[in-house]
């Protein structure tokens, strides 16, 4: 049987991020993606973009559980991304409830950036998103959301290893089985990943683009899931999504009007010859 994999985060209809970049990335890795989509918004909340409509689809969620129960629907495979703190108890019975034998668990606390939280975020909304990182598989937040997480202090740069593996412990301690932290640097010039598996930190860098571009958690988040349930190793996909990010960064470097998100279509032939 092929695998099915469930993603559950909002729409945001123009931007290039969340299920516009989930369901095409996933797919196109071979995988069939179902999705539950918590929100529809017009387009993404960031700089650039002078408001957005929001649609709350948080009501929705339990019946579809009842249908798709009905329906005997399960999946080997979650994978979440952007989720509000009312969901959080919803998707976690959908997960209990629709799981294969040995289904997957992948969460990406998306919920803050360079030491801020989201728009809309409430100051407790990290003590929610901890309680769906326990138990989950493998989680992939960046610096900012694995302090929050913990109640730990941010640091944006000059930090050592210690600070790093004290973070994948703590998160690791959270409940989740592995930690893949992202945006780690040591060196100015060199950007990369740290994955903790409960017994040792491994890392991999690569050259660092002079650029910051809206979307790429979501494009790691994707590829590194879709590498993963193609049966790639941990740090194997790790290290995919870091190239594959980097590429679709590299199409959108030179397109000034591209300012909303990366190209990360024009890069999918390369993720897949990476995983092959």
């Amino acid at each position: 049987m092929d695998k099915r994999l469930l993603t559950v985060q909002d729409i945001s209809c123009v931007g290039q991020c969340s299920l516009t970049v989930a369901l095409p990335i996933i797919s196109a890795c071979g995988i069939e993606t179902a999705i539950l989509p918590g929100a529809i918004l017009s387009n993404h909340t960031a700089k650039g973009f002078t408001g957005w409509t929001f649609h709350d689809l948080t009501d929705e969620f339990p019946k579809i559980l009842e249908r798709w129960l009905t329906e005997k629907i399960s999946f080997d495979a979650f994978y979440t991304g952007y989720v509000t703190a009312t969901q959080i108890p919803y998707i976690r019975e959908i997960m209990e409830k629709t799981a294969r034998p040995g289904a997957l668990k992948i969460v990406d606390p998306a919920m803050a950036d360079n030491g801020i939280l989201y728009a809309g975020f409430a100051p407790d909304f990290p003590k929610t998103m901890a309680t769906l990182c326990n138990g989950a598989d493998f989680v992939l937040p960046n610096i900012t959301e694995a302090s929050f997480l913990l109640g730990e202090t941010y640091k944006e740069s000059g930090y050592d290893k210690k600070y790093v593996e004290d973070l994948c412990k703590g998160l690791h301690s959270l409940g989740a089985k592995n930690v893949v932290l992202t945006g780690v640097s040591f060196e100015s010039d060199k950007l990369g990943v740290a994955v903790y598996d409960g017994a040792s930190t491994s890392y991999y860098f690569r050259d660092r683009l002079n650029a910051q571009m809206h979307g790429t958690g979501d494009v790691y988040a994707a590829s590194f899931t879709g590498a993963l349930l193609n049966g790639k190793s941990v740090m194997d996909s790790a290290a995919i999504a870091a190239e594959y990010v980097a590429e679709s960064m590299r199409l959108t470097l030179d397109d000034k009007d591209h300012w909303y998100g990366v190209k990360f279509e024009k890069a999918i032939p390369y993720l897949i010859e990476k995983i092959k």
